[in-house]
């Protein structure tokens, strides 16, 4: 072989080594990435969600898996350097789930409370939101909780709005959800219904004009966070470090408004 094709060969070969290296090295890397967390699987963060509960987790008709805790996981991951990957899960069987290893962490719209504080660890709250009042635009009869005293309310007997209702004086009509509750509304048949802030804004947002308004909200939040296994303290305090730089840039905020037209992560 002529000594410049020799050259050239040997040439060509190195640069396809180095190529080689370069793809194996960037593998490596991935799958490396965030190994400090002791996550299910490599440079991937699992994640577990219900898929079937909207806005917040669901399928808009046959297609990928989308809402607003999908929006945050993502963005959460994407600040790690992280893939995502989501398991979808019964909520009977999250928890177990979690407790078994099958996933590092479940974005659900889980509620902090005292209970599951003993049990699980908690990032900083992705969700705020309030108890409201919810009346037609042209009832000003109604402007605080007390106001309920002699109104009648329309609320499902197994919530906690129900005893809400009730403690503040209403008369209750039973249904059987938010869509029969707002229907008895419109149609005059109750004063007011109970429920929480995010279901009413979901409600406007798809709906809108609806005729409804918010005439009172309580003072009390409850606020939702991603739950991870106890221990998991440094990939809870990643997340942490994410979603406060998340909320630095718009991200949680922008989301909100796609999903709400208000910004309820803070």
């Amino acid at each position: 072989m002529p000594r410049r094709l020799t050259v050239l060969a040997a040439t060509l070969g190195l640069s396809a080594l180095a190529l080689t290296a370069c793809s194996g090295g960037s593998t490596s890397t991935n799958s490396d990435a965030g190994a400090e967390y002791g996550l299910v699987t490599g440079g991937t963060l699992t994640v577990a969600t219900e898929g079937t509960y909207r806005p917040f987790s669901y399928h808009e008709g046959a297609g990928e898996l989308t809402g607003f805790d999908v929006e945050i996981a993502k963005a959460v991951a994407d600040k790690l350097g992280l893939q995502v990957t989501f398991q979808e899960t019964q909520w009977d069987a999250i928890f177990a789930g979690l407790d078994a290893g099958r996933f590092d962490v479940i974005a659900n719209q889980v509620s902090i409370n005292p209970e599951r504080q003993e049990k699980y660890t908690f990032s900083s709250p992705y969700t705020v939101s309030r108890g409201v009042v919810v009346t037609t635009e042209d009832d000003d009869s109604i402007s605080s909780f007390a106001d309920l005293s002699g109104k009648t309310t329309a609320q499902s007997l197994t919530s906690n709005w129900y005893e809400l209702a009730t403690s503040s004086g209403a008369q209750v009509e039973a249904v059987e959800g938010w869509a029969q509750a707002v229907a008895l509304l419109k149609q005059g048949r109750v004063d007011a219904t109970v429920n929480d802030q995010l279901t009413y804004l979901d409600y406007e947002k798809t709906n809108s004009p609806t005729g409804l308004k918010i005439a009172a909200e309580t003072e009390d939040t409850s606020e939702s966070a991603f739950a991870f296994k106890k221990g998991k303290d440094q990939l809870a305090e990643a997340v942490d470090g994410a979603l406060e730089e998340l909320r630095a840039d718009g991200t949680l905020a922008e989301i909100s408004q796609k999903y709400f037209g208000a910004d309820v992560t803070q």
